[in-house]
């Protein structure tokens, strides 16, 4: 049995009396008991570990055993680990989030007040694999044009030459999403799903591995367009940032009188293909039919069913998490067991990177956002109510 977090309701701030997602306490609500006929799976005891290996060994697609698999990805990301401490202090979070997008093929949203090095990093990420990386900085007077590229004529060949835009990367850098105009975005997030973008009627594959990091500030509302729900919910995370420790703050500012920031990279950096593999390697992570049944469960009971729905949930989200949310959540558990060097998933996996997952699939009621309600809390009470394998 994998031990749950304490769990916590209502907002973020710890000097008021948080909001609750039914009348009672939530420390005394009990999750309600699944209808008498229900037909809803019970998720029943994870397998021993012992069976969960032998299970991965046995559905393995790879040519290598899984434990030869699992022991070259831990030395390709060692190095990734290496390189970003080299460049970025902290954020160990932030970290994880993305380079778990990133052999999960999926794009993350980065959210939080300027100079969190969000640039630095994700400069950093595409060293660290060897791609190519381009930062579009979004305003409102940007083209979808001017992010996937035009035709210009060649006056003196009298032909149309293609000139791509700088989305053609590995990985891009979407600065102030939300400064852009709903046209620009449709373009942007078009790209990330297709994978390819269409100039004057050619199709052209954006190159592998690709990878989007979005930032909005949530301070400026002035002059943004906010990005809809539908298309929030094509990014595999959204990680919020926060400040550095202080310890952490001290250590950047020693490092900056050094000039540490400004020498080069002392690990030699992974490729292209690595990634490639390495995202081979995500999908073939054993996901046992428990954990599936368990990330069912918890998707359901963000929709107000479930196993044991979340008592007052309907007061609080209007949309729960679509079946997108899911995939998610076991596309990431999968690349977290592969980082923690298993061939297997665990439930602890499923839970960790949560609130990255879910906090932007949630559609919140006007009450909860008056309220002030964090998704997050609403996260851990779903968390809480499901039963853990």
């Amino acid at each position: 049995m994998s031990t749950q977090p304490e769990q916590h309701y209502g907002t973020s701030s710890p000097s008021t009396a948080p909001p609750v997602l039914s009348e009672l306490p939530p420390s005394v609500a009990p999750p309600a008991s699944p209808p008498r006929g229900s037909s809803y799976p019970d998720t029943g005891p994870l397998p021993a570990r012992s069976e969960l290996r032998r299970e991965a060994e046995r559905t393995s697609r790879s040519t290598a055993s899984p434990e030869e698999d699992v022991a070259r990805a831990g030395d390709l990301l060692k190095r990734v680990r290496r390189i970003f401490s080299e460049r970025v202090v902290g954020q160990e979070r932030l970290r994880i989030a993305m380079v778990s997008a990133l052999i999960a093929s999926g794009h993350v949203l980065l959210e939080s007040v300027p100079g969190l090095a969000k640039t630095t990093a994700a400069q950093t990420l595409a060293a660290a694999v060897s791609g190519s990386f381009h930062r579009i900085q979004c305003t409102p007077d940007l083209m979808p044009n001017d992010i996937v590229g035009t035709q210009v004529l060649n006056y003196q060949t009298g032909e149309m030459t293609t000139q791509l835009g700088p989305v053609h990367a590995n990985i891009v850098l979407l600065d102030e999403i939300n400064r852009s105009s709903a046209k620009t975005q449709s373009a942007m997030l078009e790209a990330m799903q297709e994978r390819q973008t269409s100039i004057g009627g050619v199709v052209y594959a954006l190159p592998h591995p690709f990878m989007v990091l979005a930032t909005q500030n949530p301070i400026e509302e002035e002059g943004t367009y906010v990005l809809p729900e539908a298309q929030m919910d094509r990014f595999l995370m959204k990680e919020v940032l926060t400040y550095p420790r202080p310890a952490e703050e001290a250590d950047i500012l020693d490092r900056i009188s050094q000039g540490a920031f400004d020498q080069p990279i002392t690990t030699e950096p992974i490729s292209t293909r690595d990634v490639e593999w390495l995202q081979g390697a995500v999908e073939r992570v054993y996901v046992d039919p428990v954990i599936k049944q368990y990330i069912v469960a918890l998707v359901n009971t963000s929709r107000g069913g479930g196993p044991r729905p979340v008592p007052g949930i309907e007061r609080h989200v209007r949309v729960g998490a679509s079946p997108r949310g899911g995939i998610a959540l076991m596309k990431v558990s999968q690349a977290i067991a592969l980082q923690a060097g298993r061939t297997y998933v665990t439930p602890d996996d499923v839970g960790l990177l949560r609130h990255a997952i879910l906090r932007h699939r949630l559609v919140l009621t006007y009450d909860a956002l008056a309220d002030d309600v964090a998704p997050e809390s609403i996260i851990d009470a779903i968390f809480a109510a499901v039963p853990t394998p």
